[in-house]
Order: structure tokens, then C-alpha cells, then sequence
């Protein structure tokens, strides 16, 4: 089930995303980031780490799910709330509907791998057992933003690199 709207308390949790975003970005990482909540309290935090991890499921929802989970001692987090600034992929959606989230809160949608709306919905699915909420589009603008200039800036520096490689002959 899809929400469109969203408070300030959502924006507050989803500025935190960001600065877990941030550390992925010092990383060399695509700079994602995720933050859970439950009764308002932050429980658990987390940023993409794929390649530094050699691990193609340490994408940040992945990570922040493992420290909910081994904080409340429960692979379930009913109650829970996950906020993640880019829609997650499918197979990020798949662990939190596995997780029994209450709610997923996402920033910037992805066209080109986001399940929840871009390009399919897996929280939409009528025969799945447990339903999560979704609200998408939260600082929407700032998360996106934030993506791109991590591409702009990367491709810059693999530019650079080329050149300095292979220098122009005289």
C-alpha cells in the first residue's frame, strides 16, 4: 500500500539518512543511506558498502535491517520503520517484507531498479502475507541531488584519470 504523505518527523529521520549517506559517499560507495526507527527512537543506522565489503547485499537497507535485528535480538522488526534515501531494489524490498516492517519511507525514487512504484511495486503484491506501508518522495529533491553530484564528481575524477594516463602526444 502506497502513502503520499509525509510529516516533519519523516523529513527529521530522512536528514539522518542522508548523513549515513554521507559516509558511503567517503567510502567511494553509492552514496545511499538507511535509518531505523521504532517508537520514535533511532535503533539502528546504515550506508551502501558493496564494494569495499565485496558483498552484493551490503546496500544500506541491508545493513541498517542486520543492526535492527541483532539490537532487538528478532529477524522480525514489526513496528519498525525503515527510511532509505533512494527507492529500494528488490532485493531490499524482499528483506523488509521478511523483516515485517510497519513502514518504509524512501527519498529519491530509481527509475531503473526502485520496487516500490519505478519500475514494479513488491509491496503491492495482494498475495504476500504481511503488507508494509510505503510513502515515497520524501526530500525527494535533496536526496536525488546528493546521488548526482556523487556521479558528476566520479565521473569528473575518471576523467581525470584517463588523461593523466594517457596523456596527449606533442
Amino acid at each position: 500500500m502506497t502513502e503520499t504523505h509525509a510529516g516533519a518527523q519523516d523529513a527529521r529521520y530522512m536528514q539522518l539518512a542522508l548523513e549515513q549517506a554521507r559516509h558511503a559517499w567517503d567510502l567511494g560507495e553509492v552514496p545511499v543511506g538507511a535509518v531505523v526507527v521504532k517508537d520514535g527512537v533511532v535503533i539502528a543506522v546504515g550506508y551502501n558498502q558493496p564494494i569495499g565489503r565485496h558483498d552484493p547485499t551490503a546496500h544500506a537497507e541491508v545493513m541498517a535491517l542486520r543492526a535492527a535485528a541483532e539490537k532487538l535480538g528478532n529477524y522480525r522488526l514489526p513496528g519498525c520503520e525503515l527510511y532509505v534515501t533512494l527507492e529500494p531494489c528488490v532485493m531490499c524490498s524482499g528483506a523488509m517484507l521478511h523483516a515485517r516492517l510497519a513502514r518504509v519511507v524512501y527519498g529519491a525514487g530509481d527509475p531503473k531498479t526502485g520496487a516500490c512504484g519505478s519500475v514494479l511495486n513488491l509491496f503491492e503484491q495482494p498475495a504476500l502475507n504481511h503488507q508494509t506501508a510505503i510513502i515515497g518522495g520524501v526530500l525527494a529533491d535533496e536526496c536525488g541531488a546528493f546521488l548526482k553530484r556523487f556521479f558528476v564528481e566520479r565521473r569528473r575524477a575518471q576523467s581525470e584519470a584517463r588523461k593523466l594516463a594517457h596523456p596527449p602526444a606533442c
